[in-house]
């Protein structure tokens, strides 16, 4: 699973081929961005100025990031990755495709969230996070109420959460605390709502890892109030 909710476990997997050693040395430092200190206004970090910006949460290889900035080249997506593999490869699908659109930060998404100014964001994506599947270690993740609160207030009113997983019971767990939200709302018409992907799905490793064990998918949708 993607590492989106902190720097816990491994930073860095298998060596690096040459072309993506290079790239992390050569195009990161060009999409990268300091989240020490507040980003007044994130539009500013890409070139003009996008009529949306859209956070995704634990990238992991960034298909699902990349696709999403080359179908909307208007909106402006800042993507969070721990995996310093993970930011390779993302980094050879914008390179691929000359996306200019995407912003990279190799670290903890709390950061990112703690430096954008209040309702900076129209829609935040948490696809497949590590789900913490020991009880003891539930706390780590990432759709906590004390979470919820903080991404309530750098996304908009009416902005969506996307959050999809293959583990039932991380799903009903973050579910719980979104019900338990005085920010968030999930208003599903019916079981289509959180079996069927968003439009413009585009699958991940993770997804694919999923149906080959067997396990169904849940993509649930809660907007800000």
């Amino acid at each position: 699973m993607a590492n989106s909710s902190g720097l816990r476990g491994r930073r860095r997997g298998r060596r690096l081929c040459t072309h993506h050693a290079s790239l992390l040395r050569t195009v990161l430092p060009c999409l990268s961005f300091d989240a020490s200190r507040p980003i007044p206004d994130p539009a500013c970090l890409f070139p003009g100025r996008p009529s949306a910006l859209w956070l995704e949460i634990g990238f992991g290889g960034g298909e699902h990031l990349a696709a999403q900035a080359q179908a909307h080249p208007d909106i402006g997506y800042i993507g969070c990755e721990a995996f310093l593999n993970g930011i390779a490869k993302a980094l050879a699908l914008i390179e691929a495709s000359q996306l200019r659109n995407v912003r990279l930060y190799n670290g903890d998404a709390r950061a990112v969230i703690e430096a954008l100014p209040s309702e900076a964001l129209d829609g935040v994506y948490l696809i497949y996070p590590d789900p913490w599947p020991k009880r003891r270690h539930h706390r780590r993740r990432f759709l906590s109420g004390e979470m919820l609160a903080r991404l309530a207030r750098v996304m908009r009113p009416g902005a969506e959460l996307r959050f999809a997983t293959d583990i039932d019971g991380n799903a009903g767990w973050s579910l719980a605390r979104v019900l338990r939200s005085l920010d968030f709302v999930w208003t599903p018409a019916g079981p289509r709502d959180w079996q069927t992907p968003w439009d413009g799905w585009t699958g991940t490793r993770y997804e694919v890892k999923a149906l080959r064990g067997g396990r169904k998918s849940a993509y649930l949708t809660f907007r800000r109030k």
